[in-house]
């Protein structure tokens, strides 16, 4: 099946999937899963099917992607997005409702998420409206459902949950007010005429899709989402996207782990806006970056100002859980010195820490020395193979330095470990 250049070629020309960014295992295994389930004599005969079913088409889509998202995942990403929405609309002065974007949307989780932070800011449901694009009807199907498992809410803080669901004997059900204020579609970002008939976006979420293209298109789809938004709007991507946007030409609005960015002729006019009240966002997990996003994915900044505030220390007798969540508090902070001082500590009372090396991989990144952050990531990952963050982090790290190869084949254990845990 290794040989099997068609399917490649078809998923490259139908969603952009670069095979080498999910690794060959994972077409080999979704191709097999499609001829046992349409009951195809062989590889042969399964892709004359391909040919004339669009529904085979579709379904060996599916059977690629893995989607792998969560409500309010990254955090800082939706305060920030809620400060720059209540800029906007003071000054649209109720001349139209914001315009907000999410794709892909996969089950709604983002889009869903997007709605709940700007509602819990206060800004009413005529306000806003938010638009949601998946290529897969079956996910558009789940999302327009709005029931959710728990493997949908990741955190110590759900407060938005009680606020927003209601529980149900098998999940939660979204409230219908957040539900009128998400219109789904499918859509593929690679047609050329995707959403041609509506007006420019405000904002624009574009999270972890575009490490799975090759650099052709990921200029195509760059160049599609800068006709999407408008000439002062802001687009979001994921944290292992923010160095290849940077490359690409974008700008870094400059805000701590929100992974926002402006196109350059906009970037020119719109002064950064200032961080976001985290009411509407729940609080973060320790297993996420400080707040700082890392030099190279700002290239020009101003080096990182002392906190010369209060400092608060991590107790020094605590148990693993509580040390790491010290930690993150730290580093939120800006109290970059007492985080790693606290990950020393931990390595010296728990012995080797895959967390306490990934988070010495961060605060290393946000520091600028990236060959120590690379030392740190690669330690984290000896101890736990299929560190997810850390494979990213490293991702992007070797993605700056331009191995793309060795980038792709982490982004690609990264996948695998997103499929064995779905």
């Amino acid at each position: 099946m290794s040989g099997e250049q068609r399917f490649i070629d078809f998923l490259k020309a139908r969603i952009g999937l670069d095979v080498g960014s999910v690794g060959m295992a994972v077409v080999e295994r979704a191709v097999r899963q499609r001829i046992a389930s349409a009951s195809a004599a062989d590889a042969d005969a399964y892709w004359e099917l391909l040919q004339h079913s669009g529904q085979e088409r579709q379904a060996l889509i599916e059977a690629v992607i893995v989607p792998e998202t969560w409500f309010f995942r990254y955090p800082e990403s939706f305060a920030t997005l809620t400060g720059l929405a209540v800029e906007r609309l003071a000054s649209l002065a109720g001349s139209r409702p914001l315009r907000i974007l999410s794709l892909p949307c996969a089950t709604g989780e983002e889009p869903y998420s997007i709605a709940m932070a700007l509602l819990d800011a206060g800004i009413a449901a005529p306000l806003f409206r938010v638009d949601a694009l998946d290529v897969s009807p079956r996910l558009i199907e789940r999302a327009q459902r709005a029931l959710y498992g728990k493997n949908s809410f990741r955190g110590e803080q759900l407060s938005f949950r009680e606020r927003h669901f209601c529980a149900l004997e098998d999940g939660y059900e979204l409230a219908e007010a957040v539900r009128q204020q998400v219109r789904f579609q499918c859509g593929n970002l690679l047609d050329p005429a995707l959403l041609a008939d509506e007006p420019p976006y405000d904002l624009v979420l574009c999270r972890n899709l575009l490490i799975y293209f090759d650099q052709a298109t990921q200029e195509a789809v760059f160049g599609r989402l800068k006709r999407l938004i408008r000439h002062d709007g802001a687009i979001f991507v994921g944290p292992a996207e923010a160095s290849l946007a940077t490359q690409l030409g974008l700008q870094s609005l400059g805000i701590a782990q929100s992974f926002a960015f402006r196109y350059p002729d906009a970037a020119a006019r719109v002064q950064p806006a200032a961080r976001a009240p985290r009411k509407p966002a729940p609080p973060r997990k320790p297993h996420r970056q400080p707040a700082v996003e890392p030099a190279r994915a700002a290239e020009g900044r101003a080096p990182l100002a002392a906190n010369h505030g209060h400092r608060p220390q991590p107790a020094p007798a605590q148990d693993l859980a509580s040390q790491l969540q010290a930690i993150a508090s730290l580093a939120d902070q800006g109290c970059l010195a007492e985080a790693r001082q606290g990950c020393e500590r931990l390595l010296a009372e728990h012995g080797p820490s895959a967390e306490a090396f990934y988070w010495l991989g961060l605060l290393s990144d946000a520091a600028g020395k990236p060959d120590e952050a690379q030392g740190f990531y690669r330690k984290a990952l000896y101890l736990q193979p299929q560190h997810r963050e850390a494979l990213s982090h490293l991702a992007a790290l070797l993605v700056a330095q331009g191995d793309l190869g060795a980038a792709r084949r982490l982004q690609a254990r990264a996948a695998l470990g997103v499929d064995k845990d779905a």
